[in-house]
């Protein structure tokens, strides 16, 4: 089994800034593609961005130039640093990964999402 946990999440006031954090564990042989997704109520979930495991991004064009997506492969985590937010980024931001165990099954997985809440 594998699973992803998130944490970072809060309420910010607009202008300022969250680091989100997402976790990978359990029997991993590797973990490739990790991203980030947002669902805003009455919303559908959106891509916020996504990084392969080199370090190719790829960003919503409502987060560029404020968002980074980064990811250390020693630890399995990857991060999401959210500057310049926006009451429009009020969401719960959920984690991605594609994982590989160790008996080399792969698994699209989610986190349980974190609450993100900018105010006005």
């Amino acid at each position: 089994q594998v699973q992803l946990v998130e944490s970072g999440g809060g309420l910010v006031q607009a202008g300022g800034s969250l680091r989100l954090s997402c976790a990978a564990s359990g029997s991993i042989f590797i973990v490739n593609a990790m991203g980030w997704y947002r669902q805003a109520p009455g919303k559908q979930r959106e891509l916020v961005a996504d990084i392969t495991r080199d370090g190719s991004t790829n960003y919503a064009d409502s987060v560029k130039g404020r968002i980074t997506i980064s990811r250390d492969n020693a630890k399995n985590t990857v991060y999401l640093q959210m500057n310049s937010l926006k009451p429009e980024d009020t969401a719960v931001y959920y984690c991605n990964a594609r994982i590989i165990t160790v008996r080399l099954s792969t698994y699209d997985t989610w986190g349980q999402g974190t609450q993100v809440t900018v105010s006005s």
